[in-house]
């Protein structure tokens, strides 16, 4: 495929039918190369090499440079070396489309609470064209977890919320689906799935009724469309199947049931529409893979699907049917106060004026990045991406002139980016109005949902410690013990060696006395002389805490062990609360103690600011693991 033509959008990672769609006139063609190198870092679980991205896009190696290079400068990949690595930042397209899309905020905590009262993985789903995609998972932390990620691709036809999307599917949605199927026999375009080409296995007595089954058909032509179909057939492990008269007629005389096409993985999608239809409700047996069951309800707004919520399970805990009889009725309840929450918050925001974003300040960040790094930057990528994040909570739909305002592009520029993006099926257009679509979190979004705070971190604390030359770590508080999570050593004689994992007290440490000192009653019991120099007066410690608060860092000297100083500053989450800590350690002959604040200190301010800043975006509609 030509490097300035997109595959199909909602299709997966490649076009349903292979053809190419045309490109307009005015589409930006380095913002098409541009997603198109995301995109394959996407599909490559986050990293890629340089090489691999240019055989990937067929972009020449120095167009991939150039690419990578604006990329990073926004701050969307880190260059490792020869690789291309996606970067926290990136998810701030993603959370464009989430925050205008409100349903997380609203509906996030309910997805949660069910999940709770359950002890089942709860996931929030929207439909993307034929497939769905995850916008929330509140999973359970068991041996065997679910593993789907906020932004994955699913095909409809092979989960639980696919059949009730497909309930408000025209012809033209039905005829995707039906040159989808065809071109990808193997669901090759969603990498989040395993292939399809697992075909159902007969039982024996299921193989000897076969042919009196097949008769026994019907037709539904609810919304317009003819589905002919059977009673579904019971095959394999609890796998209920529908046979279709046109898929599967009897065979002629003489020929071997070898010629015949075993079904496949949702052959019976129609049915199951049908049947979700009637129900208002659909289940998952096994579609992804063996073992995997699910339940699903809809979550309808002004009449229309909204998103599905879905009760996920294992066969070792669930059968299918088990799942429904049992948890049908709370899904229910649950699916009916998220309705409620809907209305309410409809109702809410009839009443609130409407937000406009203040300009972005690109023209001036664009012009600065130009010239230092010249012909390596692309401009026209960096406008073009920039555009996502002028929707947003209360910008659900922007026109031309909205997203100008909120970027500080010309009228000109915004609308070939506009034109770009809805050629690639990130952006829709109806009477002048433009809406995200779920497609915008296949831009690096899955890899990055799993991201945890040591990963985030891990960079920073890498150019931290190649700046100072000392030792970097983060910890998290375990009670009254730090953790560590995250490490860099030098390479020095004599140095700071600890590994990750590592638990020491807090209470005589700088990483433990900056996330003390949040704690409104902060335990300190037990406090044992570890040196000379450690406090172990409750009360004089407590006065300690209370400056490490005020000045916001605490540095600790030889208090932990002889010739040991360190200085700690606290990394927090978007509420302000302290969540872990970074420091800086060296041999107490290095640096002064009042080296160490005049010198470390601003330098390790500055980092955690970095971190805060990943972190931020990366936490705006997830929970980020501390380990």
């Amino acid at each position: 495929m030509p490097s300035n033509v997109a595959p199909a959008p909602g299709t997966g990672t490649s076009s349903a039918a292979g053809a190419e769609a045309t490109v307009p006139a005015e589409a930006v063609t380095p913002l098409i190369r541009g997603i198109a190198v995301l995109r394959r870092l996407t599909d490559a679980d986050g990293v890629s090499s340089l090489s691999g991205l240019e055989r990937s896009t067929g972009l020449a190696r120095s167009t991939v440079d150039r690419i990578t290079a604006t990329l990073a400068r926004r701050g969307y990949v880190r260059l490792d070396g020869r690789d291309a690595v996606l970067a926290p930042r990136l998810m701030e397209l993603g959370n464009a489309y989430l925050a205008a899309l409100r349903l997380p905020r609203l509906l996030d905590a309910h997805a949660d609470a069910l999940a709770d009262e359950l002890d089942e993985s709860v996931s929030l789903a929207v439909g993307d064209q034929d497939g769905i995609r995850f916008i929330h998972q509140a999973t359970r932390r068991r041996a065997m977890s679910l593993s789907f990620r906020i932004g994955d691709l699913l095909p409809a036809e092979r989960t639980a919320p696919g059949p009730l999307f497909a309930t408000e599917w025209g012809d033209r949605e039905w005829a995707r689906w039906r040159e989808r199927r065809a071109a990808d026999p193997e669901d090759r375009g969603f990498p989040a799935v395993p292939a399809r080409s697992r075909p159902i296995e007969y039982g024996e007595d299921d193989r000897n009724a076969e042919n009196d089954r097949i008769g026994a058909s019907r037709t539904n032509s609810k919304n317009g469309t003819d589905l002919t179909v059977t009673k579904g057939l019971t095959v394999g492990k609890d796998l209920t199947v529908g046979k279709s008269l046109a898929a599967d007629r009897p065979e002629e005389p003489g020929a071997g049931r070898s010629a015949r096409r075993l079904p496949t993985l949702g052959d019976d999608f129609e049915q199951r529409t049908a049947e979700a239809r009637e129900a208002g409700w659909a289940l998952d047996d096994q579609l992804i893979e063996p073992g995997l069951v699910a339940l699903s309800m809809p979550v309808r707004e002004a009449g229309r699907i909204a998103c599905v919520v879905s009760v996920v399970s294992h066969t070792s805990r669930h059968t299918a049917a088990d799942l429904r009889d049992t948890l049908l009725p709370r899904l229910r309840e649950a699916v009916a106060a998220m309705e409620r929450e809907l209305r309410e918050a409809q109702h809410a925001e009839s009443a609130t004026p409407r937000t406009t974003a203040a300009p972005s300040g690109l023209a001036v960040w664009t012009g600065a990045s130009k010239q230092e790094l010249g012909r390596e930057f692309i401009e026209s990528l960096a406008r073009g991406l920039t555009v996502i994040t002028a929707f947003g909570e209360g910008r659900a739909e922007l026109n031309l002139t909205e997203v100008a305002q909120a970027t500080g592009l010309a009228r000109a520029t915004a609308r070939r980016a506009l034109i770009t993006l809805e050629h690639l099926g990130y952006v829709t257009a109806h009477d002048r109005v433009f809406r995200l679509t779920p497609r915008v979190l296949g831009l690096g979004f899955p890899p990055l949902s799993r991201t945890s705070l040591a990963e985030i971190a891990a960079p920073h604390l890498t150019e931290l410690s190649q700046r100072l030359h000392d030792s970097v770590s983060l910890a998290v508080l375990t009670g009254d013990e730090i953790q560590y999570t995250g490490r860099v050593s030098t390479s020095r004689v004599m140095s700071v060696h600890i590994t990750i994992g590592t638990r020491l007290p807090a209470y005589p440490t700088a990483l433990g006395r900056v996330m003390l000192a949040d704690l409104p009653e902060p335990p300190l019991t037990e406090l044992l002389p570890l040196t000379p120099r450690t406090i172990t007066d409750p009360a004089r410690l407590k006065a300690v805490l209370d400056r490490v608060r005020e000045e916001g860092y605490a540095l600790v000297d030889e208090e932990l062990e002889v010739g040991l100083r360190s200085v700690a500053v606290p990394v927090r989450e978007r509420g302000g609360r302290v969540v872990a800590a970074v420091n800086v350690a060296m041999h107490s002959s290095r640096r002064t103690p009042e080296e160490c604040v005049a010198e470390v200190l601003p330098e390790l301010r500055a980092t955690v600011g970095r971190i805060e800043e990943d972190l931020w975006v990366a936490g705006r509609f997830r929970r980020v693991p501390r380990t």
